[in-house]
C-alpha cells in the first residue's frame, strides 16, 4: 500500500466560493486539503481564517496564468503525495455588467483565465490524478444560455459528440479573434464573453470525461462540470442570491462522491441535479 496520504486541492480558493469548498472539504475530505491563491500573502491569510476555526489547511500558491506556476504546484503534489485525489478548478475571472473595458479586451482575458488556464491545470494535473479520483470544473448555467445564443451552426459544432480538444480550443480562439475584428455577432457568437467561456469549459468537460474512460477505465475518475448559482461575491456582487457556503454545496457534493460511483460523468450538474445539455 502507498504511503502517501490522500490529497484535495482547490483553485482560487482564498475567498468566495472557493473558499467555501475549501473550508467544507477541510471538513469532509479525508486527506489534506491544498487551499492555493495567486497571491501567497492572502492565501495565508486565508488559510490562517481557517486554522482559527480549528481546521487545517495547507497552502501552495499557483497563479492558473502562469504554466511554470501550474507545473511547480504539480511537481509538489507528486513529490509530496504521489498524485491528486480531487482537483476542484474554481480559479476564474468576470468583467462586471457595466464595465467600461471593451469587448474585445474582456473576450481576451475572460477566455484567457476561464477557459485556456483551466485547460492548461486538467493538462498538468488530470495525468497525475488518482483512481477513484474526482475533478470538478467549476462552469455555469450562463455557459448554457451562450450556447442558446450561439448560431445553429456553433451549436451544432458544440454538441457534436465528434468535438475534439483541439477542434474546442480552435473554437474559443475563433470567438477571441472574432471579437477582436468586431465581427462576433455576425459569426453567431453572443456578447457574453464569460457565458462563451464558462460554455468551453462545460465543453471541455465532456470531452475531457470522455478521454478518461477511454485511456483509463479502471481507474473510474469522475470528471464533472458544475454550476453552483449566483453567489454573493467579489465577482458576482451583492446581486448574488446564494451564500458562499450555499455554492459550495453541489462541487463538494462531487468532489466527494464514493470510490465505487460511476455517474455523474462528463456533465453539468447544478443542486446536485444533472442539468440537459
Amino acid at each position: 500500500m502507498s504511503s502517501y496520504s490522500r490529497v484535495a486541492l482547490v483553485t482560487g480558493s482564498n475567498k468566495g466560493i472557493g473558499f467555501a469548498i475549501a473550508r467544507e472539504l477541510c471538513r469532509q475530505f479525508s486527506g489534506d486539503v491544498v487551499l492555493t491563491a495567486r497571491d501567497p500573502d492572502r492565501g495565508q491569510a486565508a488559510v490562517k481564517q481557517l486554522q482559527a476555526e480549528g481546521l487545517s489547511p495547507r497552502f501552495h500558491q499557483l497563479d492558473i496564468d502562469d504554466p511554470q506556476s501550474i507545473r511547480a504546484l504539480r511537481d509538489f503534489l507528486r513529490k509530496e503525495y504521489g498524485g491528486l485525489n480531487v482537483l476542484v478548478n474554481n480559479a476564474g475571472i468576470a468583467f462586471k455588467v457595466n464595465d467600461p473595458t471593451p469587448f474585445d479586451v474582456q473576450a481576451e482575458k475572460t477566455l484567457k483565465t476561464n477557459f485556456f488556464a483551466t485547460r492548461n491545470v486538467c493538462t498538468e494535473l488530470l495525468p497525475i490524478m488518482k483512481p477513484h479520483g474526482r475533478v470538478v470544473n467549476i462552469s455555469s448555467l450562463q455557459g448554457s444560455r451562450a450556447l442558446d445564443g450561439c448560431s445553429e451552426e456553433l451549436q451544432e459544432k458544440f454538441h457534436s459528440a465528434a468535438l475534439t480538444e483541439e477542434d474546442l480550443v480552435d473554437l474559443m480562439k475563433k470567438f477571441v479573434e472574432d471579437a477582436r475584428n468586431e465581427v462576433h455577432e455576425r459569426e453567431g457568437w453572443p456578447s457574453s464573453a464569460y457565458g462563451v467561456s464558462k460554455l468551453g469549459v462545460t465543453v471541455l468537460s465532456r470531452i475531457l470525461a470522455r478521454r478518461l474512460d477511454e485511456k483509463r477505465e479502471g481507474d473510474r475518475i469522475l470528471l464533472n462540470a458544475c454550476c453552483p448559482g449566483w453567489v454573493k461575491t467579489d465577482m458576482a456582487g451583492d446581486q448574488g442570491t446564494r451564500t458562499p457556503e450555499e455554492g459550495a454545496d453541489t462541487p463538494v457534493y462531487l468532489a466527494l462522491l464514493p470510490p465505487d460511483a460511476t455517474e455523474p460523468q462528463g456533465q453539468l450538474v447544478r443542486d446536485r441535479v444533472v442539468q440537459p445539455w
